[in-house]
């Protein structure tokens, strides 16, 4: 976790993140670091109204983050069989997309 830790995660785009998890489960791992990641105040701060929400299960659910962003667009990640490193990627790609198309619709 300590060099995924060391990514800058931005929030700007986001609406809402759900992370949901059993933690009696072998494979929640890397949705708890995810979490840890995207629920640090360093994130929170590049967007206050971004709700984090972690749904701790106790019967053996699947982890899963469910991510909402600001245009209603949903985001899905099942955390079972990706490193936290692969949901980050996956999260910080379509962040940077979002972002991109916020800033040509400001230009226009």
């Amino acid at each position: 976790m300590a060099a995924s830790s060391k990514a800058t995660v931005v929030l700007k785009a986001v609406k809402k993140i759900t992370v949901q998890f059993c933690p009696f489960e072998s494979n929640v791992r890397s949705t708890r670091e995810f979490l840890v990641m995207v629920g640090s105040e360093k994130a929170k701060a590049t967007n206050i109204n971004c709700e984090v929400i972690p749904l701790v299960m106790h019967d053996k659910s699947p982890p899963v983050v469910d991510i909402t962003y600001l245009d209603g667009e949903k985001l899905v990640l099942k955390g079972a069989n990706l490193t936290s490193k692969e949901m980050l990627n996956a999260f910080q790609s379509l962040c940077t997309d979002k972002d991109l198309q916020a800033k040509l619709a400001l230009k226009k």
